[in-house]
């Protein structure tokens, strides 16, 4: 099932993609989608982001290969650290290039998105708070991450939090590829077999810190070949059994995409 959140006539709604046609859901899809029979064309939606997190918690180096890519060792624990809301776009919306850094990097990850209240979840347990999966592109100030000694402003600004295009509930997600492609050209290839911390694992960290709330977003980190990107670019997030997360890098002038 993939569960889309679009813009119709003003009006922002949760619905699922059925061919050429959305079939609409009452309210949200959280904790579980119940159908309606209304629907609207594919062509008359505008597609957003898949859902509104309270918050987004994000993994660093949460692949082998993008640890020995940076130099660094294998964290002992998962290593994580938070993008605000605010930092949220959809499929086809802009990056906005921040006037304070020279450089601003792609990093496509698959996305977990909870469906209900987690609290100190086992690990055994935890596929039970998963809603289902997405494609995420954790952009970074690199420069900035380098500068800071902690990571929130190379990673909070305003549309460095790409999701989309919807919500795979249909997946089993230990080994998919995942790939990043840059202007059409591959830049990031890599498969979820390869995380450090699985997902059972990330969520049960994680919800012993802090509660996990319906429609968060975990992104469980990135593969080798991270790279910067510039105003103008159109980067992809392609990942196995969801689809593909498009968007644009613009600066606040650029007239280049609309």
């Amino acid at each position: 099932m993939k569960i889309i959140r679009c813009k119709h006539e003003n009006q922002f709604i949760y619905g699922i993609i059925e061919g050429d046609s959305v079939r609409l859901l009452h309210g949200t899809p959280f904790p579980e989608p119940v159908l309606t029979d209304k629907y609207l064309e594919v062509k008359d939606i505008e597609l957003i982001a898949p859902c509104e997190p309270s918050k987004i918690i994000a993994m660093g180096l949460n692949y082998h290969s993008h640890a020995r890519e940076m130099g660094q060792k294998i964290p002992n624990s998962p290593l994580t650290f938070l993008k605000p809301s605010t930092s949220v776009i959809g499929h086809e919306a802009h990056i906005i290039y921040p006037s304070s850094s020279a450089r601003v990097d792609f990093e496509g990850e698959l996305a977990v998105i909870i469906k209900k209240p987690a609290w100190s979840v086992s690990q055994d347990k935890a596929y039970e708070y998963i809603l289902g999966y997405s494609c995420f592109n954790d952009v970074t100030a690199r420069d900035l991450q380098q500068v800071d000694s902690q990571w929130t402003r190379a990673k909070g600004f305003d549309t460095f939090a790409a999701v989309g295009p919807w919500i795979e509930t249909d997946l089993q997600a230990d080994s998919l590829n995942i790939e990043t492609f840059l202007n059409n050209e591959i830049k990031q290839k890599g498969n979820t077999s390869d995380l450090i911390y699985s997902i059972p694992e990330i969520i049960h960290f994680i919800s012993n810190v802090m509660t996990l709330m319906p429609g968060d977003i975990i992104a469980t980190g990135t593969p080798a070949g991270i790279g910067p990107m510039k105003p103008g670019d159109c980067v992809e997030v392609k990942i196995e059994g969801i689809g593909t997360l498009r968007n644009y890098i613009v600066t606040n002038g650029y007239k280049g995409y609309s």
